[in-house]
């Protein structure tokens, strides 16, 4: 009797975690339904941009605002009119292009050299207030860096820097340098003081260690952070606008604006100068995502 009157409540229970179960699949089928969509919403919203651009860019000039979803005769002459500087805004694409790498690179090698001695000099030699420099860096960014471009330019001009790319570079730097000085600090506590004890010890001085240990050792937290400011000198536009008035000082950004003064905007010319633009970041960040994102990882977290 006691068998049979159990029996039923056991079948009762495994009826119940049954429906249990099945009511956790269909909640987690419902999300992960939700998550699927919600994750192609926002890839055609990222995705839409990008579609316009090339699309206008192989668009003959005059139908850029036709409603078919591509060019009903498609054409890559914008690209070929941008390469040869075959219009009147283009006739210094090249000199433009040529500044906005000379721009981006050395911003890229004096924020890089920078960030490093300032992390080593502070962590590995252990100078002392060494903290007061690197917070002193970072309270920079409670300003906005708009804010500050009026006195940047006043500055500039005082010292005789308009049209002069280092007036950029020096304004640039200014603000990526203590980005680059807490990635730096903070992937640089992974790196064990016994190795420069050791090496010490062996007789190799301070720059010895810092050229043959410590920035070895901290090559993805470079090629992180120097992504990062080439990318800002890259695609920065206020302060190359204010700085960079001629037309053979102006990098790309600050001309594609020029596009704008025309009574009829090339749309065409402008997105194709845009893409060609945009083909040196994007190979550079896809040559290097991986070292990137580790080093980032690793500053984010280590403490």
């Amino acid at each position: 009797m006691t068998s049979l009157a159990v029996e039923p409540g056991r079948t009762a229970m495994a009826g119940v975690a049954n429906g249990m179960r099945r009511a956790a699949r269909r909640r987690r089928y419902a999300m992960n339904a939700g998550a699927a969509i919600l994750s192609l919403v926002l890839i055609a919203w990222t995705l839409l941009p990008i579609y316009n651009m090339v699309m206008v860019a192989f668009t003959a000039e005059g139908d850029v605002f036709s409603e078919h979803l591509w060019p009903v005769h498609a054409s890559a002459d914008s690209f070929w009119i941008v390469i040869t500087q075959g219009y009147w805004y283009l006739e210094h694409f090249w000199q433009q292009f040529r500044n906005s790498i000379f721009i981006a690179t050395m911003v890229t090698l004096i924020v890089l050299t920078v960030g490093t001695l300032t992390s080593f000099s502070v962590s590995r030699m252990r100078i002392r207030n060494g903290w007061l420099i690197t917070n002193a860096a970072l309270l920079t960014y409670v300003i906005p860096a708009s804010f500050l471009a009026i006195p940047f330019y006043l500055i500039m001009q005082h010292y005789g820097l308009n049209n002069n790319p280092w007036s950029v570079i020096a304004a640039l730097v200014t603000f990526a340098t203590p980005y680059a000085i807490f990635i730096f600090q903070e992937y640089g506590r992974s790196i064990p003081l016994e190795l420069d004890e050791s090496a010490r010890i062996d007789g190799a001085s301070p720059l010895l260690i810092y050229f043959k240990i410590y920035l070895p050792l901290m090559a993805p937290a470079l090629v992180a952070v120097g992504t990062y400011a080439l990318l800002l000198a890259w695609n920065e536009y206020l302060y190359q606008f204010l700085l960079l008035s001629e037309k053979s000082s102006m990098t790309v950004p600050v001309a594609l604006a020029q596009f704008l003064n025309s009574d009829v905007a090339p749309w065409n010319y402008m997105m194709a100068t845009a893409i060609i633009y945009a083909l040196p970041p994007i190979a550079t960040y896809y040559a290097f995502r991986r070292r990137m994102s580790s080093g980032l990882t690793m500053g984010g977290v280590k403490g």
